[in-house]
């Protein structure tokens, strides 16, 4: 698992004088840019902490530009995490999912420690970005969302800076054919009407009022990492399935369903005595739920308390 960029530092050498207030001052786009390349908060926290250990070993007179710096170091990281997630998604048991970020930080959480929810973070975008390859990602990401010129770009992923601006346009137009990704503007009144049905018809195990808010073709795929046994291996098509499922699973089981936001979006977080089960990001369309997207793998909650 991954390190804890909030908590103390203790084992890292002791920061020279003036390095906090520029750590402080650029480690909140750090991490925006390892969660983004990444989709993993755990993997995220490990970038942010090599990259604060790198930024202390360096001479920062001879550096003219920080932020850039910063960066570039932490896109060599990610770029490097995301070879490697091509290797385990391989063997990976079911659908491979994002890490939510489910609802508020803590309150004595300092805010340069949180990702930035925006659009970019939507679970719909996330999850079209951990189909594309580790290059395509990162060509995406680094230009079109925080906007790196391609020259930099393909000295990181090493290609050409017109193999670059190709791998970016693959990818746009990857993200441009998923309807569910390519939906930047959402209705938040509807969403939240929409969510707050799905609730109540789960928490009161009504099999025709949990069919009335599933659009009837919806899609809906499970992230349990082959942890827990009934879980669909294989994306659910139609409503039919999708709460036959729900109902199965989840539902009757003395679970907690909770309107929460995730990924900057209404979603629900699914608790059993206080424990967190699984986090489902909803995508709604003329007023009904039309994918599913839910997390239940335990290694992808351990950051998520109620």
């Amino acid at each position: 698992m991954g390190t804890n960029v909030l908590g103390d530092m203790n084992d890292l050498p002791k920061p020279p004088a003036g390095i906090d207030d520029t750590w402080h001052q650029h480690r909140r786009r750090v991490l925006d840019v390892a969660y983004r390349m990444l989709g993993s908060v755990h993997d995220a926290e490990d970038v942010v902490q090599e990259a604060y250990s790198r930024l202390l070993a360096v001479d920062r007179e001879v550096l003219e530009d920080v932020r850039g710096w910063l960066i570039t170091v932490t896109s060599r990281l990610c770029i490097d995490r995301l070879r490697s997630h091509e290797r385990i998604k391989r063997s990976y048991v079911g659908p491979w999912l994002p890490e939510p970020i489910v609802g508020a930080a803590s309150t004595d959480v300092d805010l340069a420690d949180r990702v930035t929810l925006d659009d970019t973070v939507r679970m719909a975008l996330m999850v079209v970005l951990e189909q594309l390859s580790p290059a395509e990602r990162a060509a995406f990401v680094l230009h079109d969302i925080f906007g790196l010129d391609f020259n930099a770009i393909a000295e990181l992923v090493g290609r050409s800076p017109q193999a670059c601006r190709q791998l970016a346009s693959r990818a746009r137009r990857r993200i441009e054919s998923d309807p569910a990704a390519a939906r930047f503007q959402i209705d938040r009144s509807e969403h939240d009407l929409v969510v707050a049905r799905f609730v109540d018809a789960c928490e009161r195990g009504d099999l025709d009022s949990l069919l009335a808010v599933l659009d009837p073709g919806v899609i809906g795929d499970f992230d349990s990492g082959g942890v827990i046994p009934e879980a669909p291996l294989l994306a659910l098509d139609g409503a039919p399935a999708v709460a036959d499922q729900l109902m199965a699973t989840v539902v009757n089981q003395s679970a907690t369903f909770e309107p929460a936001d995730v990924n900057g979006e209404p979603g629900v977080m699914i608790s059993i005595q206080d424990h967190v089960i699984a986090v489902l990001s909803l995508g709604v369309r003329n007023g009904c739920i039309d994918v599913i997207h839910a997390i239940g793998n335990p290694a992808k909650l351990t950051h998520i308390t109620r």
